[in-house]
């Protein structure tokens, strides 16, 4: 086996892997901390990323990756931090996560927010951050960050959660922890443990109740960065 450390959300994670390619991936997030937790990858979990990959034919280091996260997020819910499949910026110190069903463009839209903001917007991470929500709710980079390695080592509370729809004219509206709710079920990872499910189940609830809720119909222009900021901090 191939041993690292690495900062997980303010956590140390021991990976044990089969292959390299995991620690050259996180070697940004190394830590000399003890660990809190470790994970080891077998081939079985190899196996089972192959079997549930969106396509055919990644490499074993590549689907190693994915495992290591996976295993992570499994245990996260335990250190009340979940995984979410979205996008997160912060402007001047506080944090807005961007969701949306897939290819409707979450990344598209945090990148005009970092054209319209400047040195002011710092990705948090473009893809996949950790949320830790306890008194409040904080936004962690992590490796797992999407195609165009969009990610910093920092940790952001977070503000808000704007669900993205596609728009002819830009628009947006807070909505109730109701509405959103569905959303971020949706795009939040759900553990296969059942313990860890019903903890993930109750921290998304805590999280809908914690931060503003809205909803962004947006034409994906300059300026639709300014109404979403405008709306989520004029609400």
């Amino acid at each position: 086996m191939i041993t690292g450390r690495y900062e997980f959300a303010g956590k140390a994670v021991e990976v044990n892997s089969l292959y390299e390619k995991v620690h050259e991936y996180c070697a940004d997030y190394k830590t000399v901390a003890p660990a809190d937790f470790e994970v080891v990858i077998s081939d079985d979990d190899i196996e089972y990323e192959r079997e549930h990959a969106e396509r055919k034919g990644y490499a074993d280091g590549y689907l190693e990756e994915l495992a290591v996260y996976r295993k992570i997020s499994e245990k996260m819910p335990f250190y009340d931090t979940i995984l979410f499949h979205g996008s997160v910026v912060a402007v001047d110190g506080a944090a807005y996560m961007f969701m949306a069903a897939s290819g409707t463009g979450k990344s598209t839209h945090a990148a005009l927010w970092r054209e319209y903001f400047g040195d002011r917007a710092v990705m948090v991470n473009d893809d996949k951050p950790l949320l830790h929500i306890g008194d409040v709710v904080t936004a962690f980079g992590t490796p797992y960050d999407g195609k165009h390695r969009l990610s910093n080592k920092i940790a952001v509370p977070l503000k808000a959660i704007c669900i993205l729809t596609r728009a002819d004219t830009n628009s947006i509206v807070p909505v109730t922890k109701s509405e959103a709710y569905p959303m971020l079920i949706q795009q939040a990872y759900r553990p296969n443990d059942v313990f860890a499910l019903r903890k993930t189940m109750t921290l998304v609830d805590r999280l809908a109740g914690s931060v503003g809720l809205f909803k962004l119909g947006c034409n994906m222009e300059i300026e639709a960065a300014r109404v979403a900021y405008e709306g989520m901090n004029q609400a």
